[in-house]
């Protein structure tokens, strides 16, 4: 399964403040800022990977669940499936890629 164009444009708009870079992989686009994978784009959904806290916030969303890159494999651990309301408000989807890529600099610093 590939992404669609118009998602793939939606999160390199939303993300463009953090040097995001994206490639291909596993039949979708993983989006980095730096080194880490902070999103994952899937046919018509977007994965953000997000700290434990906003990760229960974001999994209680209706709509929202763990992200699959496809039918067959496990869900990729720490993403989830940004619901459809989500990737369809402007503000509200600008403040989780912000809580994703946040997250990841911070590990990244971490270590």
């Amino acid at each position: 399964m590939v992404y669609r164009p118009l998602r793939y444009e939606q999160m390199m708009k939303a993300a463009e403040a953090y040097d995001v870079r994206a490639r291909r992989m596993f039949g979708g686009m993983g989006v980095y800022t730096g080194e880490r994978m902070f999103a994952f784009l899937i046919g018509e959904d977007i994965g953000l990977k997000l700290a434990p806290l906003h990760y229960d916030e974001a999994m209680q969303m209706p709509g929202a669940g763990p992200l699959h890159p496809d039918a067959e494999s496990e869900p990729m651990r720490e993403y989830v499936k940004m619901p459809k309301h989500v990737l369809d408000n402007v503000e509200l989807f600008l403040m989780w890629v912000e809580r994703s890529a946040e997250y990841v600099r911070q590990k990244a610093v971490q270590g």
